[in-house]
């Protein structure tokens, strides 16, 4: 069964060519299980974090699901004072998803996004199709034509 996400249906629209993946049926929680169970690579499987800034705007980083979001580095790729995530409860009314499913593509409203510099290593990124169970796949460039972003440090140190 072919379940479509807005985020295919926007990537359909501006003619994005993206790979869809699915592990709805399997219980895997965190982004690490999901690229597992897929026989992905982590560091090209990426998890999307909707943060508040210090002046009340709210971001968007979207970062390696093994990594961990610096808050510090957070806020100074979007010249913040300080950004702290956004409670669970506020994403849905905000972005339109909920936790577990949020994607950068197709929020309510467009924030300011940011992504870690390392997807610029990689061919192609996997990312939340906006439904807990969908993913899609596609090239960091192609990803511009659906989401103005940049590219910034956003991760801890390695913690492996």
């Amino acid at each position: 069964m072919e379940i479509k996400t807005n985020v295919m249906r926007i990537l359909e629209q501006k003619k994005i060519p993206y790979q869809g993946h699915c592990y709805a049926d399997t219980d895997a929680v965190s982004g690490v299980e999901v690229a597992q169970i897929l026989g992905q690579d982590p560091a090209q499987v990426f998890k999307t974090l909707v943060t508040v800034g210090a002046s009340g705007g709210h971001f968007v980083f979207v970062i390696p699901v093994a990594k961990e979001l610096d808050l510090k580095k957070a806020a100074k790729a979007v010249g913040e004072k300080s950004v702290k995530m956004l409670p669970s409860k506020e994403l849905l009314p905000l972005t339109g998803y909920i936790h577990g499913g949020c994607s950068p593509i197709g929020m309510k409203k467009a924030f300011r996004t940011v992504i870690d510099s390392t997807a610029q290593q990689q061919e192609t990124i996997i990312f939340s199709a906006g439904k807990i169970g969908y993913q899609v796949e596609l090239r960091p460039a192609d990803l511009e034509k659906a989401l103005r972003f940049s590219f910034g440090e956003l991760t801890a140190e390695n913690m492996e």
